[in-house]
């Protein structure tokens, strides 16, 4: 393949504008990170250490094979909700190394109000098993929680995703073959109880760890009787007399031990057979992003620029460069691995549109995975484009990505607006994992035509009340509407929402998905085949 021929210049007024606005987003995201991942009140530092426990992030540190890498998703959800009291939605996820076998490791974050259960954090939870389940990844869960959050109970407890759908997970991987332990280093209450019960192996720590259905209060409560924890579910009782557990552990360092050995017994899967290359970095430096990205989700950029910091050598061999120009496809390896690129170059045509699904075949055709970087205003509006059918254009792309059997992959590169967002991959279409970019935007149109959009309708409204339209009160409208508006496109709204699994440095982007590919290869590639074509 070709090396990328960029057209950059670092000396440019330009670049060097972009570089300081992105390097601040980027210095900003790494404070709220530190933040979420470590900062917490000392009463509940100094809480956990009389209890003999370590800090969950500890936790994740020893069980991870040392010096290897780990990626952690999601790591400011709940970042805008519960007025910041649960960080991270009060649980750890990511995807690396325990015994030399890639696993997702899910971690109640204790030191936030016990470990108890939010509705992001439920969320979050269905997440990970999710990944777990789309890349047959083994799960290593570290339970410390205190239930679900009872303020909060019907946002945690009834409807489809919500708080049973981490045991249906749990239950599915067990049916899939794919292995699961639990070290339980605290309290698992309620349903919390079934996460060790629906484990392949668990080990459970004496003096802190019980499992049960209902403590001491609720039993006393509902039965009258009286019982302790550790007669209730503490782990002599579990391991020698119920058989809920099968490993007693003196101390938070044995059970990781012990866990680790269990982890170590597990055969390795073998892996589909993905084409793959010797690993090469970039020709270009990927801090370069940080220039190329602009300082305006108005303004547009290169996409090849940003394809030549990431991909192996900034090498790209470009598919039908000289048609559809504003969606670019092509093959490059990232971290060796073959993959595919759809990025977006402006608004989606008939032709882009096109193009672009049959480069999704093309994909499927060779067992190729697929990166989607987006950067998209839509698919083209207007009376024009309507009567050369943009809509079934723009279908014949959904459903050619929805329909895709090669794992797909998505970074939100900077705005994501309108049904681009769902031809590119969107968080409706199952990537396997999906980033974004501290600069990132997405919502159903641009803020700036939704304040239009909506003082247009307020205008109108006035005049068919017969009304003059009072421009003091369009205005006001705009105020208001605008300012919230702008709040929800922005990337920090959508990863509290876990609308994506996590913010990324632009500068991290290829090591994040060097990982994700290399966990996606766990899972067979499914048989091919497609809906309808409206042609």
């Amino acid at each position: 393949m070709r090396r990328i021929s960029s057209a950059l210049s670092t000396s440019d007024a330009t670049f060097r504008a972009n570089s300081a606005h992105n390097r601040r987003l980027a210095d900003e995201l790494h404070a709220m990170q530190e933040k979420a991942r470590h900062v917490r009140p000392e009463r509940d530092v100094q809480r956990l250490a009389k209890q003999g426990k370590m800090m969950p992030r500890e936790r994740v540190e020893k069980l991870l094979d040392p010096g290897s890498p780990f990626l952690e998703l999601s790591t400011l959800a709940a970042n805008r909700a519960y007025d910041g009291e649960s960080p991270g939605a009060s649980i750890i996820t990511g995807i690396g190394m325990v015994s030399g076998r890639e696993v997702i490791i899910h971690a109640d974050d204790s030191s936030i109000k016990g470990g108890a259960w939010y509705p992001h954090s439920v969320k979050k939870i269905v997440r990970c098993l999710d990944i777990a389940i789309e890349n047959r990844l083994p799960v290593v869960h570290l339970c410390d929680s205190a239930g679900g959050f009872l303020p909060l109970q019907s946002e945690v407890f009834p409807d489809k995703h919500m708080a049973g759908r981490i045991f249906r997970n749990q239950a599915r991987l067990s049916k899939m073959g794919v292995k699961q332990l639990s070290l339980v280093f605290g309290q698992c209450t309620a349903g919390g109880a079934y996460i060790p019960a629906l484990s392949d192996y668990n080990v459970i720590v004496r003096g802190t760890g019980a499992v049960f259905l209902g403590g001491p209060p609720l039993v006393r409560a509902a039965t009258g009787e009286e019982v302790g924890v550790e007669e209730l579910g503490g782990a002599d009782m579990h391991t020698s007399v119920s058989g809920v557990c099968d490993y007693a552990a003196s101390s938070e360092d044995e059970a990781i031990a012990i866990g680790r050995e269990i982890v170590d017994q597990w055969d390795r899967p073998k892996k589909w057979d993905c084409q793959r290359d010797a690993v090469e970095a970039p020709y270009y430096d990927p801090a370069e992003l940080y220039g190329i990205l602009p300082d305006d989700i108005k303004k547009g950029f290169d996409m090849r620029e940003v394809i030549a910091r990431i991909v192996d050598g900034s090498r790209f061999h470009e598919y039908q460069p000289n048609y559809g120009q504003t969606l670019i496809c092509g093959y490059a390896n990232i971290w060796g691995w073959k993959v595919g690129i759809l990025a977006n170059n402006g608004v989606l045509f008939n032709d882009s549109s096109l193009k672009g699904a049959h480069f999704i075949e093309l994909c499927n055709q060779n067992n190729t995975p697929i990166v989607f970087l987006q950067n998209i205003t839509g698919y083209m509006i207007g009376k024009e484009y309507e009567q050369k059918g943009i809509t079934k254009d723009g279908a014949k792309m959904i459903m050619a990505q929805a329909c895709s059997r090669v794992p797909k992959f998505t970074v939100m590169c900077h705005g994501s607006f309108g049904a681009g967002n769902y031809g590119m991959c969107g968080r409706a279409f199952d990537a396997r994992l999906l980033f974004s970019w501290p600069n990132h935007q997405i919502g159903v149109m641009g803020g700036e035509q939704a304040v239009n959009t909506l003082a247009d309708v307020k205008a109108a409204q006035m005049r068919r009340g017969g009304q003059e339209v009072d421009a003091g009160v369009i205005e006001a409208l705009r105020a208001e509407t605008g300012s919230a508006y702008l709040d929800q496109l922005s990337a920090y709204y959508a990863t509290s929402e876990l609308w994506d699994d996590g913010i990324l440095d632009p500068v991290d982007t290829r090591n994040a998905l060097g990982m994700a590919i290399t966990a996606s290869l766990n899972a067979p590639l499914e048989d091919p085949g497609y809906g309808v074509f409206r042609f």
